[in-house]
């Protein structure tokens, strides 16, 4: 990815002002960003975003992260092919996580699988969970 690479998360940013002065972000500068697909609401998968990747996926209409692994900026689509088409992009009531609805192509997780959340599922439609149903 020419041009998407640098070495920190912390690079100057062309965010709003206003708006980065809202965010609340992690010690390393991230938000969790959660991809959901705009029609069905299916949970697709979280990614990471400083303030530049924030603003490069408003303005751009496609999802960009930053990779804690990798410590460069990605934009889903451009090496897999399955792109993240930006919706809208909301922030939580405590403005500490972003939720970016988009239309999926293809596979969101890296996997290969639709999304992320679809092998583990720790619990399912509360079966057996030992909370009483007042309690849920």
């Amino acid at each position: 990815m020419a041009g998407m690479t640098t070495s920190t998360p912390r690079q100057p940013s062309r965010l709003d002002p206003e708006l980065a002065a809202r965010l609340k972000r992690s010690a390393d500068g991230l938000l969790p960003a959660i991809a959901q697909q705009y029609d069905t609401g299916e949970v697709l998968m979280l990614g990471w975003m400083d303030d530049e990747a924030l603003h490069r996926t408003l303005t751009t209409g496609r999802c960009t992260y930053w990779s804690r692994s990798r410590q460069e900026y990605w934009v889903k689509g451009d090496t897999s092919g399955h792109f993240q088409w930006v919706k809208s992009v909301a922030l939580d009531c405590d403005a500490d996580t972003v939720l970016v609805k988009v239309d999926q192509v293809g596979a969101a997780c890296h996997t290969g699988a639709r999304t992320c959340f679809d092998v583990d599922v720790l619990l399912k439609d509360g079966a057996d969970s030992g909370v009483p149903a007042s309690d849920q």
